[in-house]
């Protein structure tokens, strides 16, 4: 098991309690939430299902389906006896009888994987899920029930933030987030795939960080190879992915992805009315829904740029996987087999480089807080963009504003070598650092950060950043 310690530690105490345990487990889809279930408990599953996905599947008859699939888990893992559920309140009553059929005072640990998909519309299946937890699960001390799903929006509003009948029954709620660069790099090392930090960057930005991704690199190829196979070469593993991610898990796809290619365009994001008028729809609690779903799932950052009010936050999407797909499979339909292999050193890729590394910089903080010294710091972060008219606009990647009174003013850059700084651009950032610091009224002191890939070669004007960042300290 790579990473997953924390996550992995409280599902082992979860277990060693001596109490009934609802346990829900949520993150992005493929990012590995049914492995860790898996390799944390082994062969300690007394039961276990998985719903149906609904993608492609009429929602006539899918409760049947459904529920078919509930029977097949009883007869498959030993309920000889049981009959073919005609509702959700009987197939838990079956349940019930499995369990205490198996029962021998000992720990007894369900796993529902994928919850979300069995909630068909009309189905009864909550008041069921209700009923059987609340009736029966809670008072068998010996009971510990893990439910999974990638609809994390569902997870969070029908079991963690229920105000009905399950209201604070969930005794342990885990998020499962996407690696970081050093557990991509454990994840790889692990594979036999050997590459360089500057190439797992590069995965990074196109991969995201997602397990399942990240197993499709092939020890025997270049990176640059492997994202021509899993990306450009005819049917590719992964050219459809983006279509199967949102239809597999959200209600609205296609508004989900609609969404998705608005944020990708600009990477500072975009307002909720910006959005609403891009998509010519009316605000909402559809809306609402979509953007708290992507939100949960990982997909997009809600955050509040400096300078603008808390009540105009901003929608900035971090989903690295999207954002290369977005780019690179949109609307460019065909490319070479060998496209990426051949065009490394292109324009286009130079630049989807420079703008991809300050997500991986945003999907990061903590580790450059760690680098700067003030992981106990509290501070805010945002981009900031500034407008003029009597000059040219002004933009930061990343704004660190700290409760000690200093501002981080980051500039990321994504080199082959050792940054340089030349006369011009020294006198870009003193003048970035005098607007800046007049934006905040002198209140605090500005600080040039550099997060760049392997350093920053010293001259005549490089003394004008305070910290300098590398890939090694993101690695941390």
């Amino acid at each position: 098991m790579i990473g997953r310690k924390k996550e992995m530690q409280e599902l082992l105490d979860r277990y060693e309690s001596s109490r009934a345990e609802l346990v829900a487990v949520y993150g992005r889809r493929r990012v590995g939430k049914t492995f860790l279930i898996d390799e944390t408990f082994d062969n300690r599953i007394t039961f276990r299902h998985a719903g149906v996905s609904p993608a492609g599947e009429s929602k006539n008859g899918l409760l049947k389906k459904q529920l078919d699939q509930f029977y097949f888990s009883l007869r498959s893992q030993g309920m000889t006896d049981a009959k073919r559920p005609k509702s959700w309140m009987e197939a838990f009553f079956y349940l019930e009888m499995f369990l205490q059929g198996q029962d021998q005072n000992k720990r007894q640990l369900v796993f529902i994987d994928e919850l979300p998909w069995m909630d068909t519309p009309r189905s009864g299946f909550i008041t069921a899920f209700e009923g059987f937890w609340n009736n029966w699960g809670c008072h068998r001390r010996n009971l510990m029930v893990i439910v999974c799903g990638s609809a994390s929006s569902w997870i969070l509003d029908n079991l963690i933030n229920n105000h009905g009948g399950l209201y604070g029954r969930v005794t342990c709620e885990i998020r499962l987030h996407p690696f970081t660069l050093l557990e991509c790099e454990q994840f790889l090392q692990e594979r036999g795939v050997d590459l360089s930090r500057y190439d797992i960057v590069q995965s990074y930005m196109a991969l995201g960080g997602i397990p399942y991704y990240l197993g499709y690199l092939k020890r025997n190829l270049s990176l640059a190879q492997s994202l021509d196979e899993m990306f450009f070469q005819r049917e590719a593993k992964l050219s459809d992915e983006f279509n199967r991610l949102f239809s597999s898990v959200f209600d609205r796809p296609v508004l989900m992805q609609q969404i998705v290619r608005i944020l990708s365009g600009r990477n500072r994001g975009y307002t909720r009315s910006e959005l609403l008028d891009r998509l010519r729809m009316k605000d909402g609690e559809v809306f609402s829904k979509c953007l708290k779903a992507l939100i949960s799932s990982d997909f997009i950052l809600k955050y509040v740029p400096f300078g603008t009010k808390a009540s105009e936050p901003h929608y900035k999407l971090i989903d690295q996987f999207c954002l290369f797909w977005l780019h690179f499979r949109d609307e460019n339909k065909s490319w070479g087999d060998n496209y990426w292999a051949e065009n490394l050193d292109s324009q286009q890729i130079v630049s989807w480089r420079g703008f991809s590394f300050e997500n991986v910089c945003w999907n990061h903080i903590p580790q450059i807080k760690n680098q700067l010294g003030i992981s106990g710091v509290s501070a805010d972060y945002s981009a900031w963009t500034k407008k003029a008219d009597d000059e040219e606009g002004l933009q930061i990647d990343l704004l660190i504003s700290r409760r000690d009174h200093i501002v981080n003013m980051c500039e990321n850059k994504f080199w082959g070598d050792d940054f340089v700084v030349n006369k011009d651009y020294y006198r870009v950032l003193l003048r970035r650092k005098e607007i800046l610091a007049e934006a905040f009224s002198g209140k605090v002191a500005v600080r040039c950060t550099l997060i760049t890939t392997f350093g920053l070669k010293k001259n005549e004007y490089s003394s004008i950043f305070t910290d300098i960042i590398t890939l090694n300290d993101l690695f941390r």
